[in-house]
């Protein structure tokens, strides 16, 4: 067999994080091996360590590569209508191709601190953060009600979760209150 040119080598590459940052998504990363993410892109197995040194420089690339196409989608959304988009049992019910904050919340609140994969992490949260107009709050409502809406499909509280994070985030909705600060003595 010939050698893959390198328009070749680069496309595989990226076909590679695409698939990744998918089936992390849906099943984890733990739950999806290097054979698997091969496999589904149709590529040997050994060709995976021409392209990447480790699975861990794979799960890297791939949350930035989620988080890059999450942009995309939602570049000429307004606030509200983020917010109508994301909440939506369609949006729950595709995990491959939704949301990377709440898709990849479980595996990086386990990664060490420095780590490539939590950096990009970090970094895409804090686009959202951006999007949001820096309200941390919503961002955290809003990936908050997703992974709970996940973890509960197939229950009503599902739907119930979705509703209430967008009636509490859009304009027809309340806003949600500021916590109490510490107690001052007088």
């Amino acid at each position: 067999m010939g050698r893959v040119s390198q328009a070749q080598a680069q496309e595989n590459r990226k076909r590679i994080v695409e698939t990744a940052a998918r089936l992390f998504r849906e099943r984890g990363v733990a739950g999806v091996s290097v054979a698997d993410v091969m496999t589904e892109v149709g590529l040997t197995h050994g060709g995976f360590y021409k392209q990447f040194a480790s699975k861990e420089a794979l799960v890297a690339e791939a949350v930035g590569q989620a988080f890059a196409e999450s942009r995309d989608l939602l570049a000429g959304l307004d606030r509200d209508s983020f917010v109508e988009w994301y909440l939506t049992p369609e949006h729950r019910d595709d995990p491959g191709a939704g949301c990377p904050a709440a898709g990849f919340s479980g595996d990086m609140a386990r990664e060490d601190e420095g780590n490539a994969a939590l950096t990009a992490y970090a970094s895409g949260v804090g686009l959202y953060a951006q999007r949001m107009g820096e309200d941390l709050a919503a961002v955290s409502t809003l990936v908050g009600a997703m992974v709970l809406a996940r973890a509960t499909a197939g229950t009503e509280l599902s739907d119930r979760i979705l509703e209430a994070a967008k009636a509490a985030l859009t304009a027809g909705g309340s806003s949600p209150r500021e916590a109490p600060g510490p107690a001052r003595a007088g």
